[in-house]
């Protein structure tokens, strides 16, 4: 082979060797530019955090959520969206229980910890693990605190302790069987009779934590069992105390605001969650009279537990998105918030007794920033929670 020839087939073999090599570095930077812009994209995105929250505590909850979105939370590059969806305890542990959740929420807000209990245990039975923790960084926590407390207008708070001294779930019973009604009990015989007010037990869980404090009165101690809601003695006495309700249907699932927009038509007082007593309290002096708050000697406790879902159903990401809200709720600032809306703070940080409290604001009407009363009403099980709504169905609903 020629000089001429070996030289001209290196530079043939050189350039082909640049062309490889051009392609093979155009084809890696183009694969890498859209992989990066892929990347970035992906690390943007939102994470979308659905929060079931009780009744109650909605109206906090979802203003806590509009401030945490405004300031633009992140997780891992990732901005973090909360959206708030009002639901009962009953209601939302029914869904649940019946796979029916759509969208499936990444964390639960009931109105009590003894309904986280229930639903977990359904679904252990039914996977053989839990749904919710007791325990670790996903553990059910604690956001806020609310008890039940009766509430009654003002001036039938007078005639009630006049007549029978101590206002509890027996002398409101023979209130409301008074045949002559209020004139018999000693008020104006404009009043007609005694109208109790108690939410529906089919639509807020408060109807079936009425009739459970009902029953710890009657039978005078802090647990009631299903032999106990089931004597014919206690259920005919029960029967009695729950017809003087005037409508079942009207007060539906908001009874305290109900309550402040009709008045004495919606009924005469009731045992009700105190912090919807408290954010009703302004309505119900503006258009009626005070109303009077007095506190029962078994205080049932609603905790509204904060309550991530463990399974597949949520990612990590969403999981962990969802602990950065529950952070954000327990924080001192948000929590002072609460006490705006009539709910007792978790945080030890955080006082009823600060300005424009409504803790403070109420207090000649009978709110009392610490409970002293101690004794709990405990919590009811799913048979006594199955058989108080099997007998209120058969015989008081509307």
């Amino acid at each position: 082979m020629s000089r001429t020839r070996t030289i001209f087939l290196i530079i043939i073999g050189l350039a082909l060797i640049a062309i490889l090599v051009g392609g093979a570095v155009f084809l890696l930077l183009g694969r890498q530019g859209p992989t990066s812009t892929t990347a970035s994209t992906e690390e943007s995105e939102p994470v979308e955090v659905t929060i079931v929250a009780a009744l109650s505590v909605e109206p906090w909850v979802s203003e806590a959520a509009r401030q945490f979105n405004a300031e633009e939370h992140t997780l891992e590059g990732h901005p973090i969206r909360v959206t708030v969806v009002a639901m009962d305890g009953l209601a939302a542990m029914g869904r649940y229980e019946r796979e029916e959740m759509d969208p499936f929420p990444t964390a639960w807000i009931p109105d009590s910890r003894y309904l986280v209990e229930l639903v977990n245990a359904t679904f252990k039975t039914k996977l053989g693990r839990d749904v919710f923790l007791t325990d670790g960084e996903y553990r059910a926590r604690p956001i806020a605190i609310s008890l039940f407390a009766w509430g009654i207008y003002e001036s039938r708070a007078a005639v009630l302790e006049q007549t029978y001294g101590e206002i509890n779930w027996l002398t409101i019973h023979d209130a409301a069987i008074a045949p002559g009604g209020w004139r018999e009990i000693g008020g104006s015989g404009e009043w007609g009779y005694f109208k109790l007010i108690v939410p529906h037990p089919r639509k807020n869980i408060g109807g079936l934590a009425a009739m459970v404090s009902a029953a710890g009165e009657y039978y005078d101690r802090s647990a009631i069992s299903v032999d106990d809601v089931t004597d014919p003695a206690f259920q005919k006495w029960l029967k009695e105390l729950m017809s003087s309700v005037s409508d079942y249907s009207s007060l539906g699932a908001y009874p305290g605001e109900n309550l402040a927009l009709f008045g004495y038509s919606a009924g005469d007082g009731g045992q009700l969650l105190e912090s919807d007593l408290l954010i009703n309290m302004a309505g119900s002096m503006n258009r009626w009279e005070p109303l009077r708050i007095l506190y029962p000697k078994y205080v049932t406790w609603f905790d509204f537990p904060f309550t991530v879902w463990i399974g597949p159903e949520t990612t990590a990401l969403e999981k962990n998105a969802a602990l950065e809200f529950e952070k954000y709720l327990l924080s001192p600032e948000v929590q002072a918030q609460a006490v705006g809306y009539g709910l007792r703070p978790v945080s030890g940080q955080v006082s009823v007794d600060q300005p424009g409290s409504p803790f403070v604001e109420w207090q000649a009407n009978g709110v009392t920033p610490v409970v002293e009363r101690t004794t709990a009403m405990r919590n009811p099980d799913r048979e006594v929670l199955l058989a108080l709504l099997r007998w209120f169905d058969l015989n008081i609903a509307q």
